[in-house]
C-alpha cells in the first residue's frame, strides 16, 4: 500500500487518548512512506494525523470541498490540496487516491464515509482492505452491532471479514497488507441469468 485515505473526526476528543491516537497513525504513515488521503482540516482529529504525517517528513494529501475552504479549517501546508466541487466527489477522489481505507474516531461524518466503503466492497466495486482503528475501544459498540446485524440474518456473517480492527496504527495496517479480498457475489456477475 502506497497510500491510505483516512476518515475521522474534524472536532477533538474529551478523551486525550483518541487525540494522541491520532497523531500516531500519521507518524507511522509517514514511517512506512505511505501517503495520507484526507479530508483536508487543520483541525480535529483530522489535523492530529496530518500532523503526525507532516512532522515526521510524509506527504499528506488533503481533498476538500470549495464550501469547506471558507470556513478556514483548510490546512496551509500540506503536500498537495484537492478542491472539489461537492462532497460527493471528494468521497470519489479520495477513494480514486487510495490503495486502502481506515477509519479512526469520528461522527456521523466518518460512519457514513466508512459504511459507503464497505458498501462498495460488499458490491464488488473496489477490493482495497478497510480497517478500523479501535482506539480506546471506541468502535466497540459499533462492531457489536454488526454482530446483530449478522444474527438478524440482514448482513451475511462473509461480510464481516471487510471490516479489519486492531487498537494499534501498526497491527492494523499488517492487517491490511494481508488482507484478501471476497469475491464478487454471484449476484452481481452481470454474466451470469
Amino acid at each position: 500500500m502506497k497510500s491510505i485515505v483516512v476518515f475521522c473526526g474534524a472536532s477533538d476528543s474529551n478523551d486525550e487518548q483518541l487525540n494522541s491516537a491520532a497523531y500516531e497513525f500519521g507518524v507511522v504513515l509517514a514511517e512506512k512512506h505511505i501517503q495520507l488521503v484526507y479530508g483536508g482540516a487543520k483541525i480535529g482529529l483530522m489535523g492530529n494525523v496530518a500532523s503526525g504525517v507532516l512532522n515526521n517528513g510524509g506527504n499528506a494529501v488533503g481533498v476538500i470541498p470549495d464550501f469547506l475552504t471558507t470556513k478556514e479549517v483548510v490546512h496551509t501546508n500540506l503536500s498537495q490540496l484537492i478542491i472539489t466541487e461537492t462532497m460527493h466527489e471528494r468521497k470519489l477522489k479520495m477513494h480514486e487516491l487510495s490503495d486502502g481505507i481506515v477509519a479512526l474516531p469520528g461522527g456521523f461524518g466518518t460512519l457514513e464515509e466508512l459504511f459507503e466503503m464497505l458498501t462498495w466492497a460488499q458490491l464488488g466495486l473496489h477490493k482495497k482492505p478497510i480497517g478500523i482503528l479501535n482506539s480506546n475501544g471506541f468502535y466497540n459498540d459499533l462492531l457489536s452491532f454488526i454482530d446483530v446485524m449478522i444474527d438478524k440474518q440482514l448482513l451475511k456473517s462473509d461480510y464481516k471479514k471487510l471490516v479489519l480492527v486492531a487498537d494499534n496504527p501498526k497491527d492494523l495496517l499488517e492487517k491490511m497488507t494481508e488482507f484478501q479480498p471476497l469475491p464478487v457475489p454471484k449476484w452481481m456477475n452481470k454474466n451470469q441469468t
